[in-house]
């Protein structure tokens, strides 16, 4: 069941309780509202008149966070943690970043199995990991990558201006793609590049999050560059989560 963007807005304005959805404090249009009510039904919501939200059996967020994602209600479970980065969208990344210089210090803070890391290793880049699966780290370090830190990397210190670019392909899930972007930013020199991919969600997503991170972007960057992904370009690494690529600057503080 395929849900319109419009719908979409429309659930990342709602707020959530626990199992609890409620839908923005806006009127809405009674077709607008018949068609978002049947997103939430088809997702597992029901509608409680004295709760006055729709209430899901478990978590109302975790229920509706795949409809957000792929931009359609399934039931098909998926993982939106690690997808690897397929040939196809690991070139895109390479063309969007500064030329790749031999000694250029770059980091990919969530490796995997390194589709993004092992071609800038290849290209000459001082390439610096963190991959927080020590299976898919030795992987790393199999491939010859020097610099692999095994952990959470929203949990690392940032080196102000240690990195000449950031290429990464960070989780989605709750918005996590947002709080690595920002965080890797922080390594970031002036003058370099960030270019990730992140959920298509941030492109049209309404909540408090998401536009902080376009307000904090505008602010440390000389633009910021959006090119949405074709549909299904992560199928073949399981998921159909709908993406963009996103690439931006950073200016002097």
């Amino acid at each position: 069941m395929r849900v319109a963007d419009h719908v979409l807005k429309v659930l990342s304005a709602s707020a959530f309780d626990g199992d609890k959805l409620v839908l923005p404090p806006r009127q809405l249009d009674r077709d607008v509202y018949l068609e978002v009510a049947k997103v939430i039904e088809a997702a597992g919501g029901k509608w409680n008149r004295k709760a006055k939200a729709h209430v899901f059996d478990g978590s109302a967020e975790d229920a509706i966070e795949p409809v957000m994602l792929t931009g359609e209600v399934t039931r098909v479970q998926q993982e939106f943690g690690f997808f690897e980065s397929t040939a196809a969208v690991v070139a895109r990344i390479m063309a969007l970043a500064h030329r790749i210089e031999p000694g250029m210090r770059i980091l990919e803070p969530s490796a995997g199995r390194g589709a993004i890391a092992v071609p800038l290793m290849k290209a000459g880049a001082e390439v610096h990991t963190w991959e927080i699966l020590p299976k898919n780290a030795e992987t790393l370090r199999a491939a010859g990558l020097r610099h692999v830190h095994v952990g959470d990397f929203l949990a690392s210190d940032p080196v102000p201006g240690f990195y000449h670019q950031v290429l990464m392909n960070p989780p989605f899930g709750r918005r996590a793609d947002v709080d690595h972007v920002l965080h890797a930013a922080r390594s970031l020199r002036s003058g370099g590049t960030l270019v990730s991919v992140m959920s298509a969600g941030v492109t049209f997503r309404q909540d408090r999050k998401t536009l902080s991170f376009h307000d904090q972007v505008r602010r440390m960057s000389l633009g910021v560059h959006v090119e949405p992904l074709p549909p299904l370009s992560f199928r073949e690494s399981g998921t159909d989560v709908n993406a963009v690529l996103i690439a931006f600057t950073l200016v002097a503080q």
